[in-house]
């Protein structure tokens, strides 16, 4: 009688079979792919041909640095960041809050233990980061737009032609308050039924950029009533992946450009009678801009038809920010003089215009300007336009004389 054979699985050769060399570099390559981003979109992405992983990770700038204490500040909230081993009361505690305030605004516990980098809301402002609190500058982190308009505005007068202009020496700038220059990110709060997946393609960014922004766990749980803060764009990049992105969709073997249908494919055109030139009738007029809006009631009209996105408030942001689409006309808010056009440190163009009473309007974060220093122009004249990218608003600031004053006043 024979032995019976072993099972096939259990078999020396059928294993040492399967290490052959070829399988033995299918398994490296494999483990070489881990070390890549992940793209999990598999329409047509095979291999690393279309892979747009590293494109879209990269528009999104890291999160700034916060002081000692936790707090990163902005001019419309602030947030503490949690330590490694911290619960809600031992934040509430660094920061000076009281601990059951905290937790209720954030969902939470007094005693809830919060992962490192985990971001809490605050109810009400604290103490703004400083040198003394270990912050890289003093103050909140405002728009680049905002920086040294003051001194933007001041020269403005001093360069204006116009005789009696009161001005005021300024005091000289302290280093110790230099600012801190960066985007505002949107603060969302989460409702039932959503998801880290969900909340970023509702805003556009990479799950993993929301999850390092808001020290989310490998899991990516969130909570309902959790406050996140969806990563700021940065423009540069998004910029340059959406060149990327056109040059390969450009460059794909086998796809021509598509050209629009003639009107006439589907149907004729429509029967017309064309009229001799000479009887043809005078176009109207466009509307006189200037003229229509100097009627409203208001001393001021609106520079743009847009959303309020950020409101003035004194020392922190000197205007009020309005957004609109790309391109949208930034008109100028009253008859006056072009008193300056110059940019910001971060190279953002500013328009200056001079108006009676000692009174200035400044337009920065514009673009496509379309007037010259010394110009005149009128109320609603088309003056710059709405730039394009994340930063598609205007700063709109009123000033008399050196001090900015609510704009809002003025255009209601």
């Amino acid at each position: 009688m024979h032995a019976p054979r072993p099972p096939r699985a259990f078999r020396p050769g059928v294993l040492a079979g399967f290490w052959r060399p070829a399988a033995a570099l299918t398994g490296l390559a494999l483990v070489s792919a881990c070390a890549q981003p992940l793209d999990f979109d598999l329409r047509g992405n095979f291999g690393n041909a279309f892979n747009t992983a590293s494109a879209a990770q990269s528009t999104t700038a890291a999160r700034p640095r916060p002081d000692d204490r936790g707090i990163l500040s902005y001019p419309n909230y602030q947030v503490a960041v949690a330590q490694r081993g911290d619960s809600v009361q031992d934040v509430a505690r660094r920061i000076g809050m009281d601990a059951q305030e905290l937790a209720s605004y954030n969902g939470l516990q007094p005693r809830d233990l919060l992962r490192k980098d985990e971001v809490l809301a605050l109810p009400r402002r604290v103490a703004e980061p400083s040198l003394a609190t270990g912050a890289v500058t003093s103050g909140p982190i405002q728009p680049a737009s905002t920086v040294d308009i003051a001194s933007i505005a001041g020269n403005a007068i001093d360069n204006a032609t116009p005789a009696g202009v009161e001005t005021t020496t300024l005091e000289p700038a302290k280093t110790a308050s230099k600012t801190q220059t960066g985007v505002e990110p949107t603060r969302h709060k989460v409702a039932r039924g959503e998801t880290a997946y969900t909340i970023s393609r509702l805003y556009g960014v990479s799950v993993k950029a929301l999850a390092d922004w808001n020290g989310l766990g490998p899991d990516f749980t969130i909570r309902e009533g959790q406050f996140l803060l969806i990563p700021a764009a940065n423009p540069e990049a998004a910029s340059k992946a959406r060149a990327s992105a056109a040059a390969a969709a450009a460059t794909v073997p086998g796809q021509g450009t598509p050209t629009p249908t003639p009107p006439s494919a589907s149907k004729p055109l429509p029967a017309e009678k064309t009229a001799p030139a000479a009887q043809a009738q005078a176009k109207p007029k466009a509307p006189d801009l200037g003229k229509t809006q100097s009627k409203s009631s208001s001393k001021m009209g609106w520079p743009v038809n847009g959303s309020i996105i950020r409101e003035f408030s004194k020392g922190k942001n000197e205007g009020i920010d309005i957004s609109a689409p790309a391109g949208t006309a930034i008109t100028a808010a009253a008859n006056g003089t072009v008193a300056a056009i110059t940019s910001s440190a971060d190279k953002v163009p500013i328009v200056v215009v001079k108006h009676d009473n000692n009174l200035l309007t400044v337009y920065a974060n514009v673009s496509g300007i379309t007037v010259a220093k010394g110009d005149s122009v009128k109320r609603g004249q088309t003056i710059a336009k709405i730039r394009s990218g994340a930063s598609n608003y205007v700063h709109f600031e009123v000033r008399k004389g050196f001090n900015s004053i609510d704009p809002m006043p003025y255009l209601n």
